[in-house]
Formats: C-alpha cells, structure tokens, sequence
C-alpha cells in the first residue's frame, strides 16, 4: 500500500481495519502515511502488530514540516528522525538491510527505496528546472513541498536526491545476486507513468530521469511504488510495476474502493 493519507478519518478507518491474511504476511508502505510524525508512528504500530513484517519507505508528506507538528525537524534530520522511530517499533526502512521474503513467489529482496526527485520529468515544452518550474506557476499546478518538504542541509531538493540517487545506487550494486529485488519507492522509478497524469506539469514532483534503467540494470522481479494515486499494474521492459496508492476519499469514492485494500505483490503463482 501508499498514501494511506490517514489524516482523512474515512481514510484512517480504513487502515484500522486493515488485517493480515496469514500471520506470515508482509507488508509494504510505501509513503505517504500521515502528515504529522506522531500519526505515522501510531499507523505504523498498529500495522506492525498485524503482520509478520512492514517495510517503510517515506513519501514526501511525512517531510513536511507543518507549523502543527510536535516535531518541527526539517530535511535529513526529519528523515533519519522517522528511520529510528520505525526501527523502535520493528518497521524495516531504507536504511536497514534488505529483508528478504522467502514465501511463495520468492525469494526476493525487499529494497525499499528514498530517492525523491529532481525535476528532470519535464513540463510540456520545457528543457530546464527553471522552465518547467515557471510553466507550472503559470498554470498554478504546484507541489505543496515546494512550502513545507525542506532539503536541509542540502541547497535545493534535487541536490538530496541526486545524493540518494548515489548511495542507493551504489548499495543496490553491492548487494544484488542470484535474488531478485522487488524495489520500493514512493515516487515511480520511470517516467512512464506520469504520462496519464491530468495535469502532466505535476511530473517534475514525481521521479528522477536517473532510476530510468534501474529495472533492467538490476535483477528486478517487480517495482513497487505510489504517489500518482492512479492504481493500477503496468510492464516495462518485462518488469511489472505496481502502483498501490490508496489515495484521497474523492478519489477512491469516485471509482469505487479495490476488493483488495493491500496488493497482493507475490503470491502463489506469481
């Protein structure tokens, strides 16, 4: 699952009445719990009390830094703020080892991911930042973190991410083997996906041109991901990828909420 978003209550019923189908199943949340630190560790708690396993990869919006917030840390210190809290209740994130899954449809390693973006997915008729930035003031499609996802001690946004881009990069190399990965992260590793976006400027907010080949660089069983809250599985270069979001309660009221709040990523058969 992604974007639980449970600062919506409709939403947080949801999660609370999320259960595991076997005691031995995993689950992945791949960003966008909550909004306020105190209410990700409580969701996360609970999940963890449910199933075997919970690996975290944070979205932008726990980065936020929100004037309500009992935690006001900013950038990398908010971040590795929320990694020992998931490590204190048992929840696997970016920063551990990867776990490996060893049920039907493994063994895998489970690598959840934090690489941002760096606003290389373009705005239509734009080649640069600075371009693509300005045509989405104009239309006035804009990121909230352009307010509250603060790079602290980094200059800018994209200068965190080309630096997670590295050092997840460089682990990712030194850890593949004859186990496939199913990679995890909150923002989709290609561009593709944001082809479908109803506001196609909203792009530069959801990925990195540099993840393009990690798919097929890497021994990659599936891609798990979220964000764009438009579910659905896709394939590229022989590679399934999964978007799990659950997404906003005008969302999901709209088309209806899917038979299977979690998606299954490996099971028999797969």
């Amino acid at each position: 699952m992604s974007d639980l978003h449970i600062n919506y209550q409709d939403n947080d019923d949801i999660v609370d009445g999320l259960r595991a189908g076997s005691p031995y199943d995993w689950l992945i949340v791949c960003g966008d719990v909550a909004e306020n630190v105190d209410a990700v560790v409580r969701a996360l708690t609970k999940l963890r009390e449910r199933f075997s396993c919970v690996i975290w990869a944070p979205g932008n919006h726990e980065l936020w830094t929100k004037s309500d917030d009992s935690v006001q840390l900013r950038g990398v210190r908010r971040y590795e703020h929320l990694v020992q809290l998931c490590r204190s209740i048992g929840v696997h994130t970016p920063e551990d080892p990867f776990p490996v899954w060893a049920g039907p449809g493994g063994p895998v390693r489970v690598a959840p991911l934090f690489l941002l973006y760096d606003y290389t997915f373009h705005a239509p008729g734009t080649s640069t930042k600075d371009a693509s930035l300005a045509y989405a003031y104009r239309t006035g499609v804009v990121c909230t973190d352009e307010l509250l996802l603060h790079p602290d001690p980094y200059s800018t946004r994209d200068d965190w991410c080309r630096a997670r881009v590295a050092e997840t990069e460089r682990r990712l190399a030194a850890e593949s083997s004859d186990i496939p990965f199913v990679l995890v992260n909150h923002w989709p590793l290609v561009r593709e996906p944001t082809r479908v976006l109803r506001y196609p400027e909203f792009a530069q907010w959801c990925g990195t041109e540099l993840t393009a080949d990690w798919h097929t660089r890497f021994h990659v069983a599936v891609v798990v991901y979220g964000h764009l809250h438009i579910r659905r599985s896709t394939v590229y270069d022989g590679v399934r990828f999964e978007e799990v979001s659950l997404g906003y309660p005008r969302e999901w009221r709209r088309w209806g909420l899917p038979a299977e709040i979690a998606r299954p990523i490996l099971e028999d058969g797969s």
